[in-house]
Parts: structure tokens; sequence; C-alpha cells
């Protein structure tokens, strides 16, 4: 007898932090079937949240390789992959005005915050699994896994991260925690930084 129905939950600005923590990516190939095995579940759907660069603001070659890698999670995997593209957030003083930089320019930053659409996503799809499985250490999901954990068909949920990325509150909030430093299964090549 197995616990039912798992689905994983990936935020991929999350899990970044961890490959840079780590040195090391994830073998998506080995995820599912890793997951599977340690709750003793079977399989729901697989979600990957990636923000990816407005076209322009990176080399061709960059964005191409993301795309392809989002493509092979989809129809090589059958992930569901949701995409959108990183919004730029122009740094303001106390009195609104732009900060700039010693160049001249604006000073800023990229962010793509997938909370709200993983947050809908679990609860839409509730119904369909038993256990929650979250890659990511992000402590705003702690409401989430608070309302999934109490629902009247309550969910298990567990949350994969490493030390350095992961919230306390998230950590003691799930019913279980796994670094991501103690799952050798599915580590995959070394983290390499591309020359710029």
């Amino acid at each position: 007898m197995t616990n039912g129905k798992v689905a994983i939950f990936i935020d991929a600005g999350n899990l970044w932090s961890s490959y840079i923590e780590m040195g090391k990516v994830l073998d998506f190939q080995k995820l599912n079937s890793f997951v599977e095995s340690r709750f003793d579940a079977e399989m729901f759907k697989t979600f990957y949240y990636v923000a990816h660069p407005k076209e322009g603001t990176r080399e061709k070659d960059d964005i191409d390789r993301l795309h392809k890698f989002c493509t092979f999670l989809k129809k090589g995997l059958d992930y569901i992959v949701v995409k959108k593209e990183l919004k730029t957030i122009f740094l303001r003083d106390q009195e609104g005005e732009l900060v700039y930089d010693e160049s001249g320019e604006p000073k800023s930053h990229e962010k793509g915050n997938f909370d709200v659409e993983i947050t809908m996503d679990a609860l839409r799809y509730s119904s369909a699994y038993d256990v929650a499985v979250f890659f990511t250490g992000d402590s705003d999901f702690l409401p989430l896994i608070s309302y999934l954990r109490n629902l009247k068909q309550p969910k298990k949920v567990y949350i994969f991260s490493t030390k350095g990325c992961v919230s306390r509150e998230l950590r003691t909030g799930a019913d279980g925690y796994f670094d991501l430093h103690n799952c050798p299964e599915i580590h995959g090549n070394d983290l390499v930084h591309r020359k710029k």
C-alpha cells in the first residue's frame, strides 16, 4: 500500500541558490523516481517554475539554452513548466528618486517571483495528491504549507533545500525537511559558471 499520489513543486529561482551553495545541480531525470521511492507514493505531476531574462538582456545562447532545458523538462520528462519574464526593478531612495551607479545608469535588479503561481497550483490540484514536495526555502510558503496540512483531508508536506537557503519557519513548519547535500541520488553535474 502506498501513500497515494505525490506532487512536486520546484521554485527554480530558490533552487538556484541551493545549487550555488552545493556546487552541484540536480539530475531531473532521476528526481521523480527518487521522490516516489522516498515517500512510497505514485507521481501525480511535477511543476517547475522559472523566470527567464528578456530578449536582448543576455547572450542569445544563454537564453536559448534555458528554453531548450524547459522544453526537455516539458516534452522529455512530462513536467508542467511555468515560465515568465524577469521583471526589472529600479532602485529608489526614500524620496522615490532613482538611484544611479558610478557610470550614471539607474541601479536595478531583476525579480521573478512565483509565490502566487505555486500557491494557486498547489491549491488547484490539492484533491489530486496526498503528498506535496516543495523544492524551495522561501518562508513565504509557510501559510500555504500550514493550510495544506490542516485541510479536511490533510496533505503531508516536505521541503527540500539547503541550510543556507531555507528559512527556519519552513524547515520546522512542514512534516519533514531534507537537505539536498544529503541526497546524492539526485545530484547531477558540478555547477559551472559560464565566462562572461
